[in-house]
């Protein structure tokens, strides 16, 4: 069966200053614990968080467990220990909990146009400090702001990054190394969600998506 990753960024109320534009990927403890009662039911759709907020540790990581549920968090490298994000400490208790921690890079900055040498603060010197901050090598990476291009995607094959996801609204096959996610947000509904979880995408929407997404492959 396809896949449905869901992506949640923050949480309740934020606290750190918000970046523009931000604030619309943040949800309510009780829509959040709302979805997350069908992700419980729904063994397809796969859990991730960005960002690396507090709100991670201190009502996802709770939610998760009292459901018996895994995900992969995504931390920004330069925000670890910051006020208002996960330390480091709590990362490697996420790890504990049974999380997977990878790579969202340094900055939350687009990828896709860098200079070799930002791209490498992105893809090598974060990887390396969250591996530290965690206690466990990195592998996985989502690209910020879902931006990428063929270059982005070959530096991290070339990496050794074993999956990647990006925020392409579709529904993943299980074993691809690039995998588009759901990201919620603040007007999105519990029954939006469902719907999103149990109605595969008509073939005609199946295609555009994937053209879509060739589209920024090879760009």
């Amino acid at each position: 069966m396809s896949t449905v990753n869901l992506c949640f960024h923050g949480v309740g109320t934020p606290q750190r200053e918000l970046e523009p534009g931000e604030s619309v990927y943040w949800i309510s403890e009780q829509t959040f614990h709302d979805v997350l009662d069908l992700v419980a039911e729904r063994p397809h759709v796969q859990i991730s968080f960005d960002d690396g907020n507090a709100s991670d540790y201190r009502i996802g990581l709770p939610g998760l467990l009292a459901r018996g549920l895994r995900a992969t968090f995504f931390p920004l490298a330069q925000r670890v220990d910051q006020a208002g994000s996960t330390s480091a400490a709590e990362l490697r208790e996420l790890v504990a909990a049974g999380m997977a921690i990878g790579s969202h890079g340094m900055r939350h900055l687009p990828w896709r146009g860098m200079t070799d040498t930002d791209l490498d603060a992105e893809l090598v010197t974060a990887r390396e400090q969250l591996a530290e901050a965690s206690g466990v090598g990195i592998t996985e990476a989502a690209c910020p702001l879902g931006r990428y291009d063929r270059r982005v995607l070959a530096r991290l094959r070339g990496l050794g990054y074993q999956r990647v996801y990006t925020s392409d609204r579709a529904w993943a096959r299980p074993g691809s190394w690039l995998q588009p996610r759901y990201s919620i947000h603040q007007d999105d509904t519990v029954a939006g969600m469902q719907s999103i979880f149990d109605d595969r995408p008509a073939f005609g929407s199946r295609v555009k998506s994937a053209a879509r997404v060739a589209a920024k492959r090879l760009r």
